[in-house]
């Protein structure tokens, strides 16, 4: 897929304020600190579209990009870990669940993973919890590039073993490094494919 326009549309705190379902819909999420925001502008081919922090946490709204016009990249809270009081954590819970049930053009979730790390109890909890609100999702591993090629693939074997105890079928994954550009092409050659399967009149009644 190439990118040839992708720039921020808006952000909300409710789900019902998002832009009119018209488009195909593709949500970024993981804990906190996990390149989220550097995977984005890696994918986008700009920097600096998502802000990036050294700060766990940054992001508090639910924000979308609109790219090559034809479908939207949203951005999410993440989960886990963050410098904010528990009433926020529970506020972005409860915004991003609301999102999640309700967002009719939603194809598909995209949740991080550092793939530095074992088997992370929240990114299991979440990832159960999309099954069972039967919620499309994708792994995307991120940071690839920050220890090596056999370490990356262990890691993740571990992850995939783990989550076998739980799935008959598990979810699609990819690696990535926002500083090699590892895996852009197959993140976004997945989006292309899922977009063509996307039928506007399903997600606005009309």
């Amino acid at each position: 897929m190439l990118i040839r326009d992708a720039r921020f549309l808006t952000s909300n705190s409710r789900a019902d304020l998002c832009p009119a379902p018209t488009l195909p819909e593709y949500a970024f999420i993981g804990r906190s600190n996990v390149g989220k925001s550097s995977l984005i502008n890696m994918l986008t081919g700009r920097n600096g579209l998502a802000k990036t922090s050294a700060s766990p946490g940054k992001t508090q709204l639910i924000n979308h990009f609109v790219i090559n016009d034809n479908w939207y990249l949203v951005d999410l809270p993440g989960y886990g870990y963050a410098k904010v009081s528990k009433t926020s954590r529970a506020e972005w819970a409860r915004m991003i669940n609301f999102y999640l049930r309700n967002r009719a053009n939603l194809m598909c979730v995209c949740v991080l993973i550092d793939s530095r790390h074992s088997p992370q109890a929240a990114d299991l909890e979440f990832m159960e919890k999309l099954g069972e609100e039967g919620i499309p999702f994708i792994m995307i591993f991120t940071k690839a590039d920050k220890q090596s090629t056999a370490q990356t693939k262990a890691l993740v074997t571990d992850y995939l073993r783990k989550m076998s105890e739980i799935w008959d079928e598990l979810p699609r994954y990819f690696l990535t490094s926002a500083e090699t550009g590892l895996g852009r092409e197959d993140v976004l050659d997945f989006i292309a494919g899922v977009n063509e399967q996307w039928v506007p009149d399903a997600a606005t009644g009309a």
